[in-house]
């Protein structure tokens, strides 16, 4: 989602500000702007413009901007489509600049009083009311905090904010509620940002704020206060993410990079966690074994790649441990009034650990009175894992490309270590589990072996330049990994992908089947392959253009209109992870081939950090 980075040093804080929006633009935008007091007259100065960061560079080169003080943004339309107008930051009469990630619920009310108040709105977006109340208030004699501070206590929603005013050039306010925001520590000079890889080429030396924390920054002092103005201590932390980590190197696009990047996000997630043919307990915080020994059942939340993973563990969990598990998109979760399980475990699963619906799911299972909190994440000191009981990091390392890869994967492999554990608590045998965890151990040289089919399946994508639509079959715990495919497909090439059970082809998609309609099939050496195989028939007598990822050419005989793509043979239990692979690559090769913006696909955000 959105993009903050703010900076108050001695030097020159605009190349810093354009440096913190390009390693922010993972996130998603469709507009950038940066507002700074002039180091020269002491004057708000801002530039805006609709597309890409190099663009708002080119207009601040052109302009010979330099400050010691400023705020930058990219923005996600939420409140007004993506226009100059529209982005951030939001001026007030030439004395307030905001720049804002969130939405304001309770906008249109405020807007209607500033109007009264003699205030002109010039945008469309709910943050400009945010700029023209902190107006307001300076206007009434106060100062810059107390101004920020009052403003705050009207406003409903999420929001993380950060404001700079001609009438106080040395300071700068920032405040979050809902929406994540971090403090950088330097020597001389101090940061705000909404993401830690912002500030990583200033500064290692991070405070994450917390929800209804207003911080009031200066060059060499900074200090943090609630909503209600009590000073508050928050712990320093040293962020261990280095500045290469957010390198493309050699790969044309991170998303190439980050595929090829599973296998060491395996081992990095797997070490320390497995041993001696068992899971170690400990690997989930020292509250797991009290926590997990009443657990009868799973409830999992999650949106989007995550959800898909859910769908996956459901099957493990209710095979391997015996107890039932639900799946559920959070944002339906949150609305249906679920009936509270005290003794099922509430498991979050998010990449960025700040996914709104996800992060409000969690409070309302709380809030009902379900059992203990996991949240399965990839990155420290997020919202969900402070707001969880218990949690376990993904080590994926930063993931930048908005379609998710090895944040997906390190998320299966994080769901079948949970499983065996809850499995062990319900008579799982010691054999069982040593067989489970020599496979996983076995992942990282398997995932290697697909990945030499780059090539291949780069090839096979040319199949789908013209096409426009794409049917995914799986059956069993492969449906959710079609379910995948088919939104990688779609997320990234714009195709118009759909996934369905192949047992359900006779109940409808096959009316779309023809040979214009690439069918694309999901399909191990498992118990339900001779299921899949006729299903697959079917689709071969209506013409339709087959691709099969199996286990090997037995699975149905190469002719026209029929591809192949030997696997080899894949241990159960991980087959899930393992064919999730190929079906990232073809999604990238596709999307190549169709000339879209990889990285960055249009209308899409990394961290969807509102409703």
């Amino acid at each position: 989602m959105c993009g903050i980075i703010g900076a108050v040093a001695e030097r020159d804080v605009v190349p810093i500000l354009i440096e913190g929006l390009k390693r922010l633009e993972y996130r998603g935008y469709d507009s950038a702007g940066l507002a700074i007091l002039d180091s020269q007259s002491g004057e708000l100065e801002s530039q805006r413009v609709t597309g890409k960061v190099h663009s708002l560079e080119e207009k601040i080169k052109e302009n010979d901007f330099s400050s010691h003080i400023g705020i930058a943004h990219t923005r996600w339309a939420t409140h007004g489509k993506p226009s100059r107008e529209n982005a951030h930051p939001q001026i007030s009469r030439e004395t307030v600049a905001v720049v804002h990630n969130g939405i304001i619920e309770n906008s249109l009310k405020l807007r209607s009083e500033m109007e009264e108040k003699g205030y002109e709105f010039n945008s469309e977006t709910d943050t400009e009311v945010i700029a023209h109340l902190i107006h307001y208030h300076l206007q009434q004699g106060q100062d810059l905090y107390t101004a920020v501070r009052v403003t705050l206590q009207v406003l409903e929603g999420s929001f993380a904010i950060a404001v700079v005013s001609a009438k106080t050039p040395d300071r700068l306010l920032a405040a979050r509620r809902g929406s994540p925001l971090v403090i950088g520590i330097g020597v001389g000079e101090h940061f705000v940002a909404s993401d830690v890889s912002a500030l990583i080429p200033v500064t290692q030396q991070v405070i994450f704020l917390e929800e209804g924390d207003i911080v009031d920054i200066q060059r060499d002092h900074f200090r943090i206060t609630d909503f209600s103005g009590h000073p508050v201590q928050r712990s320093v932390h040293t962020s261990q993410l280095q500045a290469d980590a957010v390198e493309r190197g050699e790969y044309r696009h991170y998303m190439h990079k980050e595929i090829f990047e599973q296998p060491k996000a395996i081992r990095d997630t797997l070490e320390n966690r497995v041993h001696n043919g068992r899971v170690l307990e400990a690997a989930f915080g020292p509250k797991a074994q009290q926590l997990f020994s009443d657990i009868e059942a799973v409830q999992i939340i999650a949106c989007g790649t995550s959800y898909h993973a859910g769908l996956v563990a459901r099957y493990w969990i209710e095979t391997l441990a015996q107890i039932p598990c639900v799946v559920e998109i959070a944002s339906e979760f949150r609305y249906r009034q679920p009936l509270a399980n005290p003794k099922a475990l509430v498991l979050t699963l998010s990449q960025s650990g700040e996914t709104a619906d996800t992060l409000a799911a969690l409070h309302e299972a709380k809030r009902l009175g379900f059992g203990p909190s996991l949240t399965i994440c990839n990155v420290p000191e997020s919202s969900l894992v402070r707001a969880s009981d218990m949690v376990l990091m993904t080590y994926a390392g930063p993931e930048i490309g908005v379609a998710s890869t090895k944040a997906f994967t390190t998320q299966l492999l994080s769901l079948l270590m949970l499983t065996v554990i809850l499995a062990r608590r319900h008579q799982m045998k010691a054999d069982v589990e040593a067989k489970i965890v020599n496979a996983l151990c076995s992942l990282p040289k398997r995932i290697e072996e697909i990945l030499q089919l780059n090539d291949k399946i780069e090839k096979l994508a040319e199949h789908f330049a013209d096409k426009q639509h794409a049917l995914f079959l799986g059956r069993g715990i492969h449906y959710p990994i079609a379910m995948e495919g088919a939104l990688k497909l779609k997320e990234i090439s714009y195709i118009h992908a759909e996934a369905y059970p192949a047992g359900e082809l006779k109940h409808g998609p096959l009316a779309l089947v023809d040979a214009e309609m690439p069918v694309i099939a999901v399909a191990p050496n498992n118990a339900l392959q001779e299921k899949l195989k006729s299903n697959l028939q079917e689709v071969h007598a209506r013409g339709g253009q087959l691709t099969i990822f199996a286990n090997h050419r037995a699975m149905m005989q190469a002719f026209d209109y029929i591809d192949i793509i030997e696997l080899g043979e894949v241990d159960e239990i991980i087959s899930p992870i393992v064919y999730t692979i190929p079906l990232q690559l073809l999604a990238y090769h596709v999307a190549l081939i169709k000339g879209t913006d990889v990285d960055q696909p249009r209308n899409l955000a990394k961290s969807v950090t509102v409703e």
